[in-house]
């Protein structure tokens, strides 16, 4: 009997508890103190975004007689402002714990989801300064973006188009420095900044340079993982990395 109840109690401790779901509010609650480390000021912004939708609400509702069918109207839309709020902020306080880091700009564009095909791993690298180039494949053709002080980084990204040109001299290459100092793109703006680029190859096209630029390879070097920037915001995917 000793043995039966010792090799029950034995598959029951093997039993592992099944993981709770994330629920939606969770999500908030985690992109809103993520946020808050960043960017303290946050909650009162939000607080305040919510109490002027509410009180203007109640003021139209004053004036034409139903003050309760405006207030209960207008929460909604205080609500969905106040959480618009939060996740512009998430987005704003997620770059910022990445930006300055090696490979933050690869994470940025990792927040692209169609259309581009980012490979994680730098095709150019400065061992001494750790300059990095990437290098990504769409309609609008070849992107290479430089990560790096605009005194530096034009000539790794020269010297990585010209390259690149090798293999596909008659495919449109676009070089983007991106950094803080004059003329390079900010981070946060970065992915905005590719997705703009016009269109001139086709879906087909796309897949062949990709084939050939395969042949060229990748320079591997850590890229900062678990943070995502468009992804910091109170939706069901929430805050977790790609």
């Amino acid at each position: 009997m000793a043995r039966a109840s010792s090799s029950g109690a034995g598959s029951s401790a093997l039993k592992t508890p099944k993981p709770k779901k994330t629920r939606w509010y969770h999500q908030v609650w985690q992109a809103y103190q993520m946020t808050r480390k960043q960017d303290p000021a946050v909650t009162w912004i939000m607080l305040g975004v919510f109490v002027t939708i509410v009180v203007v609400a109640v003021f139209i509702g004053l004036a034409w007689g139903h003050p309760i069918y405006t207030l209960l109207l207008g929460l909604p839309f205080a609500l969905l402002a106040a959480m618009f709020v939060l996740a512009r902020r998430a987005e704003s306080a997620a770059y910022g714990q990445i930006e300055g880091q090696p490979g933050a700009s690869r994470a940025a564009l990792g927040t692209i989801r169609r259309g581009w095909n980012f490979p994680e791993e730098p095709v150019a690298v400065d061992p001494r300064t750790q300059d990095l180039v990437f290098r990504g494949v769409g309609r609008a053709g070849v992107v290479l973006v430089g990560e790096g002080p605009a005194s530096r980084i034009p000539r790794l990204l020269e010297a990585e188009r010209k390259r690149t040109a090798r293999v596909l001299p008659n495919v449109p290459i676009t070089l983007i420095q991106c950094g803080i100092d004059e003329g390079q793109v900010p981070l946060k703006k970065l992915p905005r900044t590719v997705q703009k680029l016009k269109p001139k190859l086709t879906k087909q096209e796309v897949s062949e340079v990709i084939k050939r630029l395969t042949a060229l390879g990748a320079v591997r070097l850590p890229v900062p993982k678990g943070i995502d920037p468009m992804r910091a915001r109170p939706d069901r995917k929430g805050m977790r990395g790609r």
